[in-house]
């Protein structure tokens, strides 16, 4: 893996080379564009670039007018305020008429630390997920986050990207595409299979390590397309290790374990369990502290997958 980099750096390379791509392409802001990077893009297309302050609901019902009027926005601000302040007009004002509208949400999960609970996005995967029309892409690095913003161009209706301020290891190559309602196999493993996205899966990279130390066979799987989901990819490996650990900096509640519980549930008798916020508002303090005190760690991700094991053992003596 390279140096770590910010997912949010990619997101800033998608949207200039969409730009660069389409003069289609226009980004409203939400006066956070030096946090987010997307000043970038209103310094090489300022007639394309909307600032309208803090205003969520506004830059909705702003964005859902220039879809109609054949443009593709890009919403961004910070993930709490795009997800939480204007969901109604992102429902009604956009999901509801499927349209072209790229809403960005910076700084998701406990990636934004010494901001504080206020500000660290633990719900705003449930808020999209739940929305008809509504795809949802959770990027794990930034080179994966520009992918991501370069395959909404081709997707048709709503999309939301998830993108983090802090820096995280990279672990795909430049040229590496999303494809909507398509995982990435990061590792094969008959014994437990680990389903993450975003920050988490450079995590589950190292659990992966710790449980190979340990004599245990580990697959990993990057879910960077939350919603569609990738079913069949699911049901592969779920079917072939009968063990899941799901790894998200979230809510456990509505995002990714939901979706992989739901699934599953329908389909195969699997064991699985959750590394994740468990019904908590965040704190401030520096990100990887944060995350420790959540518990959303490789140990801990290793120590899940251990105890499915031994569930499994009990059940079978």
């Amino acid at each position: 893996m390279n140096e770590p980099r910010a997912t949010r750096e990619g997101y800033v390379e998608g949207i200039l080379r969409a730009g660069e791509i389409s003069d289609r392409v226009a980004v409203i802001e939400g006066d956070v564009s030096r946090s987010t990077g997307s000043a970038a893009f209103g310094e090489r297309y300022p007639d394309r670039f909307f600032n309208l302050g803090a205003s969520e609901q506004d830059m909705l019902g702003e964005a859902a007018g220039l879809a109609l009027a054949g443009f593709i926005p890009f919403v961004s601000t910070y993930a709490v305020f795009l997800t939480g302040r204007a969901w109604d007009q992102i429902r009604t004002g956009v999901c509801y008429m499927d349209l072209n509208v790229r809403l960005g949400g910076a700084h998701g999960g406990t990636s934004v630390g010494p901001d504080g609970a206020t500000h660290q996005a633990l719900e705003d995967i449930a808020l999209m997920r739940v929305l008809p029309n509504m795809k949802v892409l959770v990027p794990a690095d930034a080179n994966q986050t520009r992918a991501s913003v370069l395959a909404s161009l081709d997707m048709e209706g709503p999309v939301y990207i998830r993108f983090g301020r802090n820096p995280v290891p990279q672990i795909y190559g430049e040229d590496e595409p999303v494809v909507p309602g398509r995982g990435k196999l990061l590792n094969e493993g008959s014994d437990v299979t680990i389903v993450a996205c975003g920050a988490m899966v450079s995590r589950g990279m190292r659990a992966v390590e710790i449980l190979n130390r340990r004599g245990i066979s580990a697959g990993l799987i990057d879910m960077v397309s939350i919603k569609p989901l990738d079913e069949q990819l699911l049901m592969e490996h779920a079917g072939h290790s009968g063990n899941i650990v799901v790894a998200e900096d979230h809510q456990m509640a509505g995002g990714l374990f939901g979706a992989v519980a739901e699934f599953l549930s329908r389909r195969l008798p699997v064991r699985i369990a959750s590394v994740s916020v468990n019904d908590s508002f965040g704190t401030s303090g520096a990100p990887s502290e944060v995350m420790s005190r959540y518990g959303l760690t490789a140990d801990a991700i290793a120590l899940e997958a251990e105890g499915l094991l031994k569930d499994q053992a009990a059940v079978a003596d």
